[in-house]
């Protein structure tokens, strides 16, 4: 019996055992790529070995890979399906990953591996391959949402593809998803960039009675785009009652709705206007101040209207705002050397 039990405990970490009961060698690659003990990989390391996975063509390990990630709290970029190219290996790969996508962890994981393969697709510009994954989502019942949708929506109405991007949204309603303020908002600011006040207008009637009954408020990047829609129209003063109903409302300003409208006066020839307009937002803000008063200062010297730049500069300079490298230039020389 102390003979049996010598040769069990000899022989049962061998390789020559193992190896004889499997009847083929021991692999030497470590078949856990995610890491050695006490090792927490980032982000971005999984990026790259999902990359490199991908690129080999082992679409088993971008599998568990996926699923890996986001029990680590790791959760996936719009790097993470950057192997896939608008290249010749691309539809192979598009169809392994709709091959292993369904096979990854369901819930949150398998959505926003969807979502993120969605968006990556919408980068590519393959907008029909987008929808055949929202397809697959449907059959396999993987949660689709209104976010699903946002990439394609984002993509076509930034192309100006707008009946195509009503079309996704009638797709959308199909499978029960709603529209969303975000989803309104890629339509508003394709109108507004091109200066189209009334298809703008057509938007915002759909906000107000939107087809599922709901009541759809503006945000902050509705308002962005109410503003840069009157300004490209021209209409400073409609852009600035905008800005007014929006403190009304207490909602955050960004720092381009400011940009839009001090472009549109300077263009317009109101340079004492603008002066006054960023000297009124001043001292809440220290970026914002120097957003504002740099940009202003910088279009003023390129309309050769010195005067006003420099009592803009000064204004900085007496505020310890930051100056770029060319209005620190100007500043040293036209101000304080005058």
């Amino acid at each position: 019996m102390s003979l049996l039990r010598r040769f069990v405990r000899e022989s049962i970490n061998s390789r020559f055992l193992l190896q004889s009961i499997s009847g083929r060698s021991i692999s030497t690659v470590n078949p856990n790529p995610i890491g050695h003990p006490g090792h927490r990989r980032t982000t971005a390391e999984f990026d790259n070995l999902i990359f490199e996975a991908g690129s080999s063509g082992d679409f088993e390990a971008v599998r568990r890979l996926l699923n890996t990630r986001v029990v680590n709290a790791c959760f996936n970029t719009t790097a993470t399906f950057k192997f896939l190219t608008n290249t010749e290996s691309y539809s192979s790969s598009l169809e392994d990953l709709r091959r292993v996508l369904p096979q990854t962890d369901a819930g949150y994981t398998r959505k926003h591996a969807y979502e993120t393969l969605i968006a990556r697709l919408c980068k590519l510009n393959r907008i029909d391959d987008a929808l055949i994954l929202i397809k697959d989502m449907a059959i396999g019942n993987f949660e689709l949402s209104t976010s699903t949708f946002h990439p394609i929506l984002n993509t076509l109405t930034k192309k100006n593809k707008i009946e195509e991007a009503w079309r996704v949204v009638k797709l959308m309603r199909s499978h029960g998803v709603p529209m969303d303020v975000t989803s309104y908002n890629y339509f508003l600011t394709s109108h507004c960039y091109d200066g189209d006040v009334a298809e703008a207008s057509k938007v915002l009637r759909k906000m107000e009675e939107d087809e599922e009954g709901k009541v759809i408020s503006p945000d902050t990047r509705t308002y962005d785009a109410l503003v840069l829609g009157a300004c490209k129209s021209g209409k400073v003063e409609a852009a600035m009652a905008i800005l007014r109903r929006m403190e009304e409302e207490g909602l955050p300003v960004l720092y381009a709705t400011h940009a839009h409208v001090i472009g549109v006066m300077v263009e317009s020839g109101y340079y004492a206007l603008s002066v006054e307009f960023v000297m009124a937002y001043a001292g809440k803000d220290k970026r914002l101040d120097e957003e504002n008063l740099g940009s202003l200062a910088s279009k003023l010297i390129k309309r050769k209207r010195f005067n006003e730049a420099k009592l803009v500069l000064k204004e900085m300079s007496v505020r310890g705002l930051r100056m770029g490298d060319a209005l620190r230039d100007f500043y040293q020389t036209n101000v304080l050397k005058s």
